[in-house]
């Protein structure tokens, strides 16, 4: 099963336009998923190989599926925040999700510095599944995070040490998926991510 083409939209955020690639959902839309990318000032957008996946995995699952390039990236409005804004821009993401889809279940999804913002939209809003892969603990000052949170990491990540997440995710007694022999990227384990992924249903 495919997901249906790519639309791209203009969406208004707090600090600009926000450049968003929306995916469909299958069949009748049951869900609202939120995808995060990584750090932009490293080349991080919405097309993000991790962000795609989570994105067209939601999107089969039925849930349409919203990537936006937040505040400063490619053609959305505004300036880099590291983290703080962005967490505006997916709020007022999700605003525009819901009036347009109704009160739907949520999923929030995030890569990298994408795990950072999600993590801190999960404090202020209620979703039904979580996904975070390569938190970027160490990095960024991730809060915690609800029980029922995916955490994804690859084993020899080159960018967030293992330990570090670890140490995130000992106080929550928070259970990590590590991936052996898997860098930051997740390269050569996408299919293993998607499928991971795909069980959150």
């Amino acid at each position: 099963m495919t997901s249906p083409a790519q639309q791209l939209e203009t969406i208004a955020g707090p600090a600009g336009d926000l450049e968003t690639i929306v995916i469909p959902a299958v069949g009748a839309t049951c869900g609202i998923a939120l995808i995060a990318h990584p750090n932009p000032t490293q080349g991080g957008s919405n097309t993000n190989k991790v962000v795609q996946i989570l994105a067209k995995t939601a999107s089969r699952r039925g849930y349409v599926a919203y990537c936006p390039n937040l505040r400063g990236v490619g053609n959305s409005g505004g300036t880099h925040d590291r983290g703080i804004g962005e967490v505006d821009d997916v709020l007022a993401l999700l605003a525009f999700a819901r009036a347009r889809h109704g009160d739907l279940p949520l999923l929030l999804g995030g890569f990298s510095f994408g795990t950072f913002v999600m993590a801190q939209v999960a404090q202020q809003v209620e979703a039904d599944k979580i996904v975070l892969c390569g938190p970027a603990t160490g990095r960024f000052p991730l809060p915690p995070v609800p029980a029922h949170t995916l955490v994804v990491h690859g084993e020899q990540d080159e960018v967030i040490p293992l330990a570090h997440v670890l140490d995130w995710a000992r106080p929550q007694a928070l259970p990590v998926v590590v991936f052996p022999g898997c860098g930051h990227f997740f390269h050569g384990r996408l299919t293993h991510l998607q499928q991971l992924v795909d069980r959150l249903w």
